[in-house]
Formats: C-alpha cells, sequence, structure tokens
C-alpha cells in the first residue's frame, strides 16, 4: 500500500475521496497516529500530515518513529513525501520541484532509529542511497505525464541534495553558504529521520520537493511567510495532480 506524507501546506488532500479516518497506537509515544483512508479512482492509499492537523506541530516535535510505525503497521509498503523546501541551487526556482537522490541530515536531538538497544536490538542498515529509485522513478514519470496532459511547464529537477536542519527557524545567510559549500540543492526540516526510519523497516521512500522561496541570503527580497504561502497555493495544485497519477503507478 502507498501512503503520502503531506508536510508545509499540505495538511489536508483536497479533491479525493475521504474513506476513513484512522488512529493508531505504535510503542513510541502516548499519543495516537492520525491517518486517513483516502480513495481515488479505483486505488486507495493513507495520508498522513506529518505537522498534524492545522499544521500544529513544529518539525524537531514530530514523532517520526511512531508515524513510520503506524504506516508498517497499516501495511504500507512505499512512501511518497511532500516537503516544502529553500532552493540553494540556482535552477531550482521558487515554484518549481524536485525529486531529490541523496540528503545530508544537520538536525539533532531527535530519535532517529528503532534500533535504539531498547524496544529493538542495535542494526545498521545501508544507507548509502537514502531514496528508492523506484518510487524516485515513479514520481518523475507522474510529473512528466501532469505536465504533458494538463499542457503545463512546471519546471521538474530530476534529483538534488536534500539538506535536513533543525527549524523551526530558518537557516542565517552563512549556514546556508556552508550548506552550499557541503553540496546540498535545497534545505529543510523534515527530511530526516522519517528517510532511514522508513529504510529500518523496509519502507520504499522517495521525495517530492516543492521550492518555496531562495534560502536565506541567496535573494535581495526578504523571506516572509506571506510569500511561502503564496508560492505553496500556486504549487498545491500541481502537486495533487502529480500524486494521482503517481497513485496510479505505484
Amino acid at each position: 500500500m502507498l501512503a503520502i506524507i503531506g508536510g508545509t501546506g499540505l495538511s489536508e488532500l483536497e479533491g479525493f475521496e475521504q474513506l476513513e479516518k484512522v488512529a493508531v497506537k505504535t510503542s513510541y509515544g502516548l499519543v495516537k497516529v492520525r491517518l486517513v483512508r483516502i480513495g481515488s479512482g479505483d486505488k486507495e492509499f493513507i495520508f498522513l500530515p506529518r505537522h498534524g492537523a492545522g499544521h500544529k506541530i513544529p518539525p524537531h516535535k514530530i514523532n517520526y518513529r511512531a508515524n513510520i510505525a503506524a504506516l508498517s503497521d497499516l501495511g504500507v509498503t512505499a512512501i511518497v513525501a511532500i516537503n516544502a523546501v529553500g532552493a540553494i541551487h540556482g535552477d531550482f526556482l521558487p515554484g518549481s520541484v524536485a525529486v531529490p537522490d541523496q540528503l545530508i541530515d544537520y538536525s539533532y536531538s531527535r530519535d532517529v532509529s528503532f534500533f535504539d538497544g531498547k524496544l529493538k536490538i542495535v542494526h545498521h542498515i545501508d544507507f548509502t542511497n537514502p531514496y528508492s529509485e523506484p518510487i524516485r522513478q515513479r514520481i518523475l514519470e507522474a510529473m512528466e505525464s501532469v505536465n504533458f496532459h494538463s499542457k503545463t511547464d512546471f519546471k521538474v529537477m530530476a534529483g538534488g541534495t536534500y539538506a535536513c536542519t533543525q527549524g523551526p527557524r530558518l537557516e542565517t545567510a552563512a549556514e546556508v553558504r556552508r550548506l552550499a559549500q557541503d553540496g546540498c540543492d535545497m534545505v529543510g526540516m523534515t527530511g530526516m529521520p522519517e528517510a532511514s526510519l522508513a529504510r529500518e523497516l523496509e519502507i520504499e521512500y522517495a521525495s517530492l520537493a516543492l521550492s518555496v522561496n531562495w534560502a536565506a541570503g541567496l535573494s535581495e527580497v526578504p523571506i516572509t511567510l506571506d510569500d511561502i504561502h503564496e508560492v505553496l497555493e500556486g504549487g498545491m495544485e500541481f502537486v495533487s495532480a502529480v500524486i494521482t497519477e503517481i497513485v496510479q503507478r505505484i
């Protein structure tokens, strides 16, 4: 089964049939994980808003382990994560999308593994390629199809390195210069440990990243939430169309 994890700007899915709300209890916290079973044509998938209803949970407070464990308990075998990011790469213009193929984790103080020596014995996963290549290709094919059939020309970057920072604050200009020197093409706050936890439970995982602003110091215009939300609103119609296409392909 496929799961879509929605990020900033995608706390609920419009235009899809809501089949059932589900609350899953896990071993990783007292609060149940709330998900929605969604219908799309003759297909069904799970939707999980990672920031909770109303976007109330900041990136560093998300219970990533509970989220991924709940999806695994429901039989999810593939995840497409929607991430709003700041653009570092010069071709990754705000309003365009990317399907990253690498990442660097700069976050800290998060519960990063199921194999913590308590609930599960220590185990070291191979994380050389953090994203599932088959799922990445399905996302890229879905984007190409949406662009072709809707006669849009949404700019797509077919790879790139995602930098995961701690948040919830945005980065400084000096931090972004460091990320660029490290080879990062985009910066977000929720890509890890989501990706590695999915790998630990053998769930195929990939990201669809929407560029919502230039990262700090890369534009003369100050970063404002109003501008970010404007780009989000403009991009989510495309993202929703891509999700519809992905559901048919995975």
